[in-house]
């Protein structure tokens, strides 16, 4: 899946649609915490699903900041990005991996379009930076535990 969230004119739709993305990765982290097999995985798949409970909460603030109301769940997508690791589970945990790096690709690249945004000030746009590392991270370790699997 493409995301295009980033891409956004207005700030707080662009706050909006990360914390959907946000829910929709926390959704797709419960879903591959419980088809591992490999609960050395599995405990950092836990740790990285435990950043994203924290750029939630950063996000939640931003939306306060900005008036708007912050979503409780994620979107559609959700569906989409629970759905791979289903599927996955299907073949074992180097599949899960890799589904979950490709939902790590959206992250990565929502963060960096929204270090971009002319709107986001220096604290959103340094919060963006920390939430972009973070990602980048997630999914290098998945692509390279996912070989391994």
């Amino acid at each position: 899946m493409v995301t295009m969230v980033g891409n956004e004119s207005d700030i707080k739709e662009l706050v909006k649609d990360l914390i959907y993305l946000e829910h929709d990765a926390i959704a797709a982290y419960d879903s591959c915490i419980e088809r591992l097999d490999n609960k050395l995985f599995a405990g950092q798949i836990a740790a990285f699903k435990a950043d994203h409970l924290q750029h939630l909460d950063v996000l939640r603030e931003m939306a306060r900041e900005l008036g708007i109301q912050a979503p409780t769940e994620g979107d559609m997508k959700q569906m989409l990005t629970t759905g791979k690791i289903a599927l996955a589970d299907i073949i074992g945990d180097g599949a899960i991996l890799k589904a979950m790096k490709t939902n790590e690709d959206d992250t990565v690249t929502a963060y960096q379009r929204a270090l971009r945004h002319e709107d986001a000030i220096p604290a959103s746009k340094a919060f963006f930076m920390k939430a972009h590392l973070d990602e980048e991270r997630h999914r290098a370790w998945m692509e390279e535990n996912a070989k391994n699997a």
